[in-house]
């Protein structure tokens, strides 16, 4: 039996998402349109608001309805302390968990000349800018520890040390209540080399 051709088109548009294949993307599809077409309508409308209304950040990157978002705009916030961030759900997730009160760059991904993204594509002129006005004491950065995270780490590493600025990285290694049996051998090999004192 051949399905509508707009229901087709739901489900292809469905799969744009993370992790949705094409059985996932079939069963939200039906979902919606079989007994919550409220919802739907509602998911559509948020939807098309928040791709109309929702922007960057002018200084550093992260989603914004205004020009410069709440970080941004926060006064109180230490702006000689910078943590790179991959992405806008990365802030999220340090202002959450942590008590960092400085101010943050968002690259939107990470270096991947493959993928035809490089530093103009994670706003490096932005952060060099920054880097030059001679306002940072430290850049923090939060990379994955990827081989395309590696390497944007190194490069703006070098970035900012050219400019005088100290650079740390987040540490890595032993998860905490982790246990030591279940580590993999470089996830332990980087926990015992980047050891500190007690």
């Amino acid at each position: 039996m051949a399905r509508s051709p707009l229901l087709e088109g739901l489900i292809e548009a469905l799969r744009c998402l993370p992790g949705v294949g094409p059985k996932s993307a079939q069963r939200m599809a039906y979902h919606l349109l079989e007994r919550h077409r409220d919802d739907a309508l509602r998911l559509s409308e948020a939807l098309r608001a928040a791709v109309e209304r929702i922007g960057h950040c002018e200084r550093c990157r992260t989603l914004s309805e205004t020009e410069l978002c709440a970080v941004c705009a926060d006064t109180r916030r230490d702006a000689g302390l910078l943590c790179v961030v991959e992405n806008p759900s990365h802030l999220q997730v340090m202002e959450q968990a942590t008590h960092f009160k400085g101010v943050y760059h968002v690259l939107m991904g990470r270096l991947s000349p493959l993928d035809g993204i490089g530093p103009e594509e994670l706003g490096l002129d932005r952060l060099e800018r920054r880097l030059g006005e001679g306002e940072l004491r430290e850049l923090i950065l939060a990379i994955s520890p990827t081989v395309e995270g590696e390497v944007t780490a190194h490069y703006i590493g070098e970035m900012a040390r050219a400019h005088g600025v100290r650079v740390t990285r987040l540490a890595q290694g032993v998860p905490m209540g982790g246990e030591l049996e279940y580590l993999d051998s470089g996830t332990l090999t980087h926990a015992f080399e980047s050891r500190r004192e007690y």
